[in-house]
């Protein structure tokens, strides 16, 4: 009855902001368009048809919310309007009870919460859609943030869930770039980030493996987890103090140095995407603060760390190659690189694949960042990509979203960043860390271990194996049994031949008497 409820209800919301007609007007056929007319007879829809969509989400609540978010990222499925006006929407929830979130950590840890803080305080300093932060004291007196996972979330999850499930297999089927967009794996992808949320010892540990990553880099800061107080429904971490990256005014009157902050983030980037393949995936203005402090002034400071990317050695040297060969303007070794993946098919013609990319891309080069989207140079991509049948990387979807978030940052602060000059040289030299000399001593020093464990044993193993006697060849009884085998085999297939030739004969006999007796 729950899940029939919210069925109502979302059909109620899709009704009212008239996604019905934002969905069937896609559809070019005239029976469709006739439909479209008449489900929309006495409605007004004067807004714009994203605004109802970001409207419809915000109205079916977070999860919905959520899902608008991840969606705004895939522009290979989405029309630029409304993939733009998605990616405003923002996570605020309005906050639960404090004496609901004093219950929740009591019973978390099993004690009062005066036990374990000398001071907690009721009013959450954030709210979102999964959890709520406190901030607190412990008895130690280290000052700390408790993040709060909020009540009943599996049950609203898993039933919203199951919707967004049914609704892909009928965008799949329905929609002729079902197949190649994969919308059933985008929902599947979301599925998977929003259990790991739920599940905030999991969100500790990405903060401490990022900690440890970042670590002498001196560009990041990420606040250290207390593991005696974590627990998959409540975790505690240290406090961390800095300016959120939207205040720019306030940054700029302590003296913070914007130019040197954009190219920093840039570097935090492509580090955490090509050195480690473990990247902060949920890089939007409200997780990002600045410190001010005087040891550590002018640094990022990393929060939220519920979505974490990751990429694979393979998918790192892909990438590399890609961007490198964009820096360079190798379009054929781009399009080569889509064939030799597996992205497109193999039969793709590479010079048609080569001028598609060249006509995308060139038109951009030179130009400054405040001149240059990368939102409508990876949207013409998508839209160039359909004629090729590419498909889309489920994988690098996280990975596309924080490069629109690195994009937005680096407006806000410098304008004038160029991030093609700016990651150039950190990709060369990230190559040649790879493939170069150096990265042939990494490996070798890397395989030391092994090696050491083998080499004793090679003189012993090359004794044996010019000791071994020859290989005799097949055994008799083996030489009888397919001897045996053979002639069976000659056996039956003489039955069957004289089988078929009695049918035959009997037939031509009937066909001759009958031919007589007429």
């Amino acid at each position: 009855m729950r899940r029939v409820a919210r069925l109502i209800f979302i059909v109620f919301t899709v009704l009212r902001f008239g996604l019905d007609e934002v969905a069937l007007s896609a559809f070019r056929q005239p029976w469709v368009r006739m439909l479209v007319r008449l489900v929309t007879v006495g409605r007004r829809l004067d807004e714009p048809r994203g605004v109802r969509l970001r409207r419809a989400f915000e109205r079916l609540g977070p999860i919905f919310v959520k899902f608008g978010q991840v969606l705004s990222t895939r522009r290979d499925l989405l029309p630029l309007d409304i993939a733009d006006e998605l990616a405003r929407l923002q996570d605020r929830v309005p906050p639960f009870p404090p004496a609901v979130a004093r219950s929740l950590v009591e019973r978390a840890f099993g004690r009062g919460i005066d036990d374990i803080f000398s001071h907690f305080e009721t009013d959450p300093v954030a709210s979102a859609s999964i959890a709520q932060v406190h901030f607190a004291t412990l008895k130690d007196g280290r000052e700390v943030a408790v993040k709060v996972l909020r009540p009943g979330m599996l049950d609203v999850i898993d039933d919203d869930l199951t919707l967004l499930h049914t609704l892909a297999r009928w965008v799949e089927r329905a929609s002729a770039d079902g197949k190649r967009l994969r919308p059933r794996e985008v929902v599947a992808e979301f599925d998977v980030y929003l259990h790991d949320e739920l599940d905030l010892v999991r969100e500790a540990s990405n903060a401490a493996q990022l900690r440890r990553n970042m670590d002498g880099l001196e560009l990041l800061l990420v606040p250290e987890m207390i593991w005696d107080y974590c627990t998959s429904s409540v975790i505690v971490m240290e406090r961390m103090y800095g300016v959120p990256i939207s205040q720019v005014e306030r940054l700029r009157e302590a003296g913070v140095d914007f130019k040197k902050l954009a190219r920093d983030g840039v570097t935090i980037f492509f580090t955490q995407v090509f050195r480690d393949g473990f990247f902060h995936a949920d890089m939007h203005p409200g997780n990002i603060q600045v410190s001010l402090a005087n040891e550590t002034f002018g640094r990022y400071i990393a929060l939220d760390f519920g979505i974490i990317g990751t990429l694979t050695e393979t998918d790192k040297e892909y990438l590399a190659y890609n961007f490198l060969a964009f820096f360079r303007r190798d379009y054929k070794r781009v399009a080569e690189l889509h064939v030799e993946s597996g992205w497109v098919p193999a039969n793709t013609r590479v010079d048609a694949l080569e001028g598609a990319i060249r006509a995308v891309c060139e038109p951009h080069f030179d130009r400054p960042l405040k001149d240059l989207s990368l939102g409508q140079v990876l949207m013409r991509l998508f839209q160039a990509s359909r004629r090729f049948n590419v498909e889309i990387q489920p994988q690098l979807v996280l990975l596309q979203k924080t490069l629109l978030n690195i994009e937005g940052l680096g407006r806000q602060l410098d304008p004038d960043l160029d991030l093609w000059t700016t990651a150039k040289p950190f990709l060369e030299r990230w190559m040649n860390e790879q493939i170069g000399w150096r990265g042939l001593l990494d490996r070798l020093q890397q395989e030391a271990p092994h090696y050491a464990q083998l080499v004793p044993e090679l003189p012993r193993l090359v004794h044996a194996a010019l000791k071994r006697p020859p290989d005799p060849g097949p055994s008799p009884v083996l030489l009888a049994l397919l001897s045996e085998q053979r002639r069976t085999n000659r056996l039956l297939q003489a039955v069957l031949w004289a089988l078929v030739g009695f049918v035959v004969g009997l037939v031509v006999t009937r066909v001759m008497l009958h031919a007589a007796g007429g």
